[in-house]
């Protein structure tokens, strides 16, 4: 239970809500008392009935007693299930506004954390099972237990050794039963549940590249791909299935062996008259409508696993509620220079450093190119730059101010642009407008005139109001990158994070969008990130970093004539590309 001590999703609404929740339990006994007290009665009535009373009075009470538990008990069901979805659904609506304003707050950092496929995991399924967390493992647990505390109970006050050895049978189905599932089908839900966030994930990435698959030719195996993940699914859920098919019987077993004990003690203590004789139906019959509550408890505790990921989960992300600890301080002057003072910084579940006392001074209206292969640190720099991750040493400022200080004036300070942009279904003009809400057409037509987008937008049966289609499908990469550089315009922010843009562009485009990139860009501060050199001449300096540390700086006219490293690379990819500039 570690996973509920610093919990902030689950156990605040137990407490936040906590009458209505003790109503919702309340009910669920009474629905179970009168279903039990129905049958207990109907056999009293029975056997009373089958011994010829003399009197009509003498049976009924248990006539009337019948009648009015038979109707308490679906009056108590429908007010309990009514009661319980009432509670959930207020649950639940402050889950997902909690969980939109995290994602909301945080957009980036999260993208940056969790892929799309993830990211729809979380919002797909872990709400959802947080929410049967309650309707299928809280409520039946908690009813099953006092129902057993009263059995338990009542027993006692009339006979301790059968009470004793009901304590011994009901606890197989509340807690051996519901260990074994945990155990057996508790693993067999987790590996499930990995293999579809993977099937997510995969799906996703896979469908915003589904042109990539067509062209390549390569549709049986995207095909194949996602039935292997469905497959090994299917077969789980098979397993499942099986598993619950054999507990359920044992919990048939374990209820008829409470019944015939139940039966056995009855005609053993109960035989002394015909009067006590007429009990023997009634305390055997009441056992019956008790198997649905303890069955339900193994069926909800075997999924614990499952739910207990989900909560992680949702714990893991930004704390939408919490106030910010940092003093905001909104920038009074135009941003004059970015400062990285010796800066290191590593991951908390890692040892290593990322990066390692890094420097470097950018002016206002300076281009810097940040080079360097692979998981060497270039991306972690800009997560740092950014604000969406806290340096382990070191400082990053703003005119002197630290960048934690300033992260209210984000949108107003940075602007982003990256390998895959966002775009919505939406129109082009809703798109553009997201970088400035207020902008007027003729400024939104300014920016498109400056990118060359003007022909391609006259091309277009609705022009601005053309749809763009989910992920912006319906443009090429290129134009894709010129319609979020549109937005980025429009934003007018004073620095431009450039997160190698053209990464998966042709030669062709990748040349002729930098020279819009940088033409567009004259008179803004841009940080380039980029893993080879075509275009690098565009730039004022340029910082090589690997090993998490920077390892070559200078203009790239130093570099070329200097460091033979910097001229194999730059022929290299004028070579490839043919990126002369």
């Amino acid at each position: 239970m570690n996973v509920l001590k610093n919990d902030t999703w689950v156990m605040p609404y137990l407490r936040k809500y906590k009458s209505l929740l003790t109503l919702v339990l309340v009910l669920g006994f009474l629905t179970l008392f009168s279903g039990s007290a129905l049958m207990f009665t109907s056999g009293y009535l029975i056997s009373k009935c089958a011994t010829h009373p003399f009197n009509i009075l003498l049976v009924y009470p248990a006539i009337v007693l019948t009648r009015a538990f038979g109707i308490a008990r679906p009056v108590f069901r429908y007010t309990e299930r009514l009661s319980a979805h009432n509670w959930v659904l207020r649950i639940v609506s402050n889950f997902r506004k909690k969980l939109y304003d995290s994602v909301e707050k945080t957009a980036v950092a999260i993208r940056q954390k969790h892929q799309t496929g993830s990211l729809l995991t979380l919002l797909a399924d872990d709400i959802e099972h947080i929410e049967n967390l309650y309707l299928t493992t809280v409520f039946p647990i908690v009813t099953g237990i006092l129902v057993y505390v009263f059995i338990i109970a009542g027993l006692s006050v009339i006979n301790w050794p059968f009470a004793l050895l009901m304590v011994m049978l009901i606890g197989i189905l509340m807690f051996i039963m519901p260990l074994v599932s945990v155990l057996v089908n508790g693993a067999n839900e987790f590996k499930q549940k990995q293999i579809q966030q993977g099937l997510y994930t995969k799906l996703t990435d896979s469908v915003l590249g589904l042109s990539d698959w067509l062209i390549s030719g390569r549709r049986a195996d995207f095909m194949h791909q996602h039935l292997d993940s469905s497959n090994q699914i299917f077969e789980l859920r098979r397993k499942d299935k099986n598993f619950q098919w054999y507990r359920d019987w044992l919990s048939q077993i374990v209820i008829g062996v409470i019944a015939i004990a139940t039966l056995v003690w009855a005609g053993k203590t109960m035989t002394d008259s015909q009067n006590a004789a007429n009990w023997i139906a009634a305390f055997v019959l009441c056992i019956f409508p008790l198997d649905q509550t303890f069955t339900n408890i193994a069926q909800g505790v075997s999924e614990w696993p499952t739910y207990r990921e989900s909560i992680k989960r949702v714990n893991e992300l930004p704390n939408a509620d919490q106030p910010q600890t940092t003093e905001q301080i909104a920038l009074q002057k135009p941003v004059q220079e970015l400062t990285i003072d010796h800066v290191d910084f590593k991951y908390d579940d890692g040892n290593q450093l990322v990066l390692n006392q890094l420097n470097m001074q950018i002016h206002a209206g300076e281009k810097i190119g940040l080079l360097g292969p692979s998981g060497t640190g270039k991306s972690t720099l800009l997560k740092l730059i950014l604000g969406d991750a806290v340096p382990t040493s070191g400082s990053i400022k703003i005119n002197g101010i630290d960048i934690s200080q300033l992260q209210n004036e984000r949108a107003n300070l940075f602007g982003v642009l990256d390998q895959q942009p966002y775009l919505f279904d939406t129109s082009i003009l809703n798109n553009i407008r997201l970088g400035n809400l207020a902008a007027t057409t003729q400024q939104v037509q300014a920016v498109l005139d400056e990118l060359e987008l003007t022909p391609l937008i006259a091309s277009l049966p609705a022009g601005l109001q053309t749809q763009v289609q989910e992920a912006g499908s319906r443009f090429s990469g290129g134009e894709q990158q010129r319609l979020a550089l549109a937005r980025i315009l429009l934003q007018d922010a004073p620095i431009i994070i450039l997160d190698e843009p053209t990464v998966s562009l042709d030669p062709i485009t990748e040349r002729h969008l930098l020279k819009t990139i940088f033409r567009v860009l004259q008179d803004k501060t841009v940080i380039w990130v980029t893993h080879h050199l075509v275009g690098i001449n565009y730039v004022d300096q340029v910082r090589f970093i690997e090993h998490g540390q920077f390892d070559m700086s200078g203009t790239p006219k130093e570099l070329y004539q200097n460091n033979v490293r910097f001229k194999q690379l730059y022929e290299m990819d004028r070579g490839v590309g043919n990126a002369t500039d």
